[in-house]
């Protein structure tokens, strides 16, 4: 037979107080380290990128560039989907992240989304956040002639120029698909923090678009110009591929008439793009490149 252990009742007391203590010490370890990962996420701006195009595989570019900026430079994304599929014109689920958004990256062609989820966009561009604006989204929306949202057909001028920049037109062309583009850097922006570590000049896979003379507006800024290469046309002319401004809504732009999936595939481009996200985000242009992505993402045409 055992014999029974009998504990002061003043030991009990100490052991107990001791165990309250270090309960008391790990709750509020663990409440503050909750509260310092709570804090550093809020202090990582929310990007989200609203794609649906039917050419450039936006859907598949995009979380590429999302990718990076999660891992390598301090972002949160959310990449939204044209449904079922690149080809539905009427439909990309989640717009209402934008509320959250901190940025918005728009990659669109001529979609007719209802009225429910243009609001979502409208709202974001009242608020005046930054946004990033790729090739195709000159003319994002195509609406038919009275129908109440036909003004959105000029959503690329008037969101990514500075004002006045509302022509109520989404005119664009550009010199054959089997042209390519010279992209050169203008000397005058040369220090501009967007181009550090671009270089002077690259070649991209993108047909030049003609985009003068409505981007960029006066007050915009061009940072690049690019050069048709093998044009269509004997009257092909050099036009601005890259350009930031402040748009009517008071938001910090940038917008690219780049974005073919195989410009993706460029250093230069990527770089361009990383630093472009930390320019709108009033982020400082990272020293350290964390290196090209390996982004390859078929054309579909």
């Amino acid at each position: 037979m055992m014999n029974s252990i009998t504990i002061p009742h003043s030991l009990l007391f100490l052991l107990l107080k001791r165990t309250m203590a270090i309960i008391v010490i790990l709750t509020v370890a663990m409440t503050s380290m909750a509260q310092d990962r709570a804090g550093k996420t809020s202090k990582r701006p929310l990007v989200v990128f609203v794609t649906g195009d039917h050419e450039y595989g936006s859907e598949a570019t995009m979380p590429a560039i999302a990718a990076a900026l999660e891992q390598h430079y301090g972002f949160r994304t959310k990449v939204l989907k044209a449904y079922p599929d690149y080809k539905s014109e009427e439909n990309i689920p989640g717009l209402e992240a934008l509320k959250e958004a901190d940025i918005a990256v728009f990659y669109l062609r001529w979609r007719r989304l209802p009225a429910d989820q243009v609001k979502h966009i409208e709202d974001f561009l009242k608020t005046g956040k930054p946004m990033v604006g790729f090739r195709t989204t000159t003319h994002a929306f195509n609406y038919p002639k009275g129908h109440a949202l036909e003004q959105w057909n000029a959503f690329g001028e008037w969101a990514f120029n500075s004002p006045p920049g509302w022509g109520g037109v989404n005119k664009h062309t550009h010199y054959g698909h089997e042209s390519s583009t010279d992209v050169t850097m203008i000397d005058s922006v040369s220090n501009d923090p967007i181009l550090h570590g671009v270089g002077k000049s690259f070649h991209v896979r993108s047909w030049l678009y003609q985009v003068l003379p409505n981007y960029p507006s006066n007050g915009s800024k061009a940072l690049m110009t690019g050069r048709s290469v093998n044009p269509n046309t004997t009257k092909a002319f050099d036009n601005p591929v890259a350009w930031t401004g402040t748009n009517r809504y008071g938001a910090k732009v940038f917008f690219t008439t780049m974005g073919h999936p195989e410009d993706f595939d460029q250093e230069p481009f990527q770089r361009l793009v990383i630093n472009a996200m930390h320019w709108v985000a009033g982020k400082k242009i990272p020293k350290k490149w964390a290196g090209p992505m390996d982004i390859h993402v078929p054309y579909r045409k």
